[in-house]
């Protein structure tokens, strides 16, 4: 068999076990370019330690690549289509840090806001009041950049201020609540829309000018123009930008950083913090924890008065 056609039954094989498979697809079909079209059996390692290696240091997608090829290896073997794993048996270390999301400040978070107007213009396909809105969102909500795009009008509770956000990451849908603001900002919004459009409930929140539903990359090329306008940027290249995502882990951070400066229990909220954003344990809620000196200035400050017997 060919390689695509061994990945392609592979993946229909994990999209009938409920997984999206994503990802892992975009991985398998860079694997496909790389090798080419050969016989599966043909594949050397040689070959797969060349597209594991790739042009750059060694990260943490290295291992992301590595475990993508070894489920289809495992796929391959359990069905006789190979009789052997090409893959390396020695897993390096990465060479390079490992990413780390970036937390805008209060004051670059103003000077992104202040900068959309001047994005927003001429040919640019995404208006106004709708960048401005979605990052509004993004930040006041915490929710994922595909979560925001893919809510519909219907999904807007105004009444009872909340969001319905369905079929999220792990294929599973909550209900997120909505402070006084930002139920302010959505009903002003749509009040907007409507008044310019007669929408069916089911129409996307976000849209295009055209009113096609706005997409991930168009949003983040926009972000990307939007954060060079504002100045904001840290050190390092290209692909360790402040990047839209990281909206909602300054969102979870500040929060922590408010509960801790108001003697909050976070052993308390933590759970709940982890609901809010759609975690699925509480693992990945808990690693917010040390992302910020502000953050673990507070912790530091915490346990001190914990120490003294004494209340924050």
């Amino acid at each position: 068999m060919k390689l695509s056609e061994v990945v392609s039954l592979y993946l229909s094989h994990k999209r009938a076990l409920g997984q999206r498979f994503r990802t892992e697809e975009l991985i398998l079909n860079s694997f496909c370019r790389v090798v080419g079209n050969d016989f599966f059996v043909n594949i050397e390692e040689e070959t797969v330690l060349s597209f594991l290696n790739g042009s750059g240091p060694t990260t943490d997608y290295w291992a992301k690549k590595y475990r993508v090829l070894a489920g289809l290896y495992r796929f391959a073997l359990a069905r006789g289509i190979v009789n052997v794993s090409p893959l390396p048996r020695v897993i390096p270390k990465p060479t390079a840090s490992a990413f780390v999301p970036y937390i805008y400040s209060h004051e670059e978070l103003k000077r992104l806001l202040d900068a959309v107007p001047a994005v927003c213009t001429g040919r640019v396909p995404v208006a106004e009041e709708v960048f401005r809105t979605l990052l509004l969102l993004l930040y006041s909500a915490g929710l994922r950049i595909g979560e925001a795009l893919a809510l519909s009008l219907d999904d807007v509770d105004l009444h009872q201020a909340c969001l319905h956000v369905r079929d999220t990451k792990f294929f599973k849908s909550r209900l997120v609540p909505m402070g006084k603001d930002l139920t302010g900002i959505l009903a002003e919004y749509i009040r907007k829309r409507n008044g310019c459009y007669i929408l069916p409930s089911e129409t996307p929140l976000f849209c295009f000018k055209d009113g096609q539903v706005l997409s991930q990359s168009a949003a983040r090329s926009s972000f990307r123009r939007l954060r060079i306008c504002a100045v904001v940027f840290r050190e390092g290249d290209a692909r360790h930008q402040p990047r839209l995502h990281d909206f909602r882990h300054t969102a979870a951070v500040h929060r922590l950083i408010a509960w801790y400066r108001s003697g909050a229990d976070l052993q308390e909220l933590l759970p709940k913090l982890a609901t809010y954003l759609g975690h699925v344990d509480l693992s990945a809620t808990q690693r917010y924890l040390t992302l910020t000196p502000e953050l673990l200035r507070q912790a530091s400050l915490r346990f001190e008065h914990y120490a003294r017997g004494e209340r924050p």
